[in-house]
């Protein structure tokens, strides 16, 4: 689904998924393919009705991709397609956002090593860091 035309990235991005229930959904789905009852179970306290919305609507956007497995009834399981995959950043930030606190807590922790991990902008062509006040560096296309 293309950007239309003065709107914005951020914008764009809420209106794919800017829900609370459409990113757990996504984070669910994470791991791997899950049916209908599994995602019910991975999401606490989404209901039937909204989960299957998000659904439809995830899959209108082209996050999520369903693949039917039964025909009588029918049922599906859902996956998530690449650009549901590219995601998964975006949703470990803001887990690490929400584990700290918002900044007030531990975050997460490296579990090999036990370090606090940390959140960077990599540019692979000056092969270095851009950190926060070097911030008029980046442009969203």
């Amino acid at each position: 689904m293309a950007r239309e035309p003065g709107e914005s990235p951020l914008e764009w991005a809420l209106a794919q998924v800017g829900d609370r229930w459409s990113l757990l959904v996504v984070h669910a789905l994470l791991g791997g393919p899950r049916r209908f009852g599994e995602l019910s179970e991975a999401v606490p306290g989404i209901a039937p009705n909204i989960l299957s919305r998000r659904l439809k609507q995830l899959e209108r956007t082209g996050i999520v991709v369903s693949e039917a497995y039964s025909s009588r009834p029918p049922r599906s399981a859902y996956g998530l397609t690449a650009a549901g995959r590219e995601l998964a950043g975006v949703v470990h930030m803001l887990a690490q956002w929400g584990s700290s606190g918002g900044g007030e807590g531990e975050g997460v922790d490296h579990v090999a090593c036990g370090t606090a991990m940390e959140t960077r902008w990599w540019c692979p062509t000056c092969e270095r860091t851009v950190e926060e006040h070097e911030d008029e560096e980046l442009r969203f296309l």
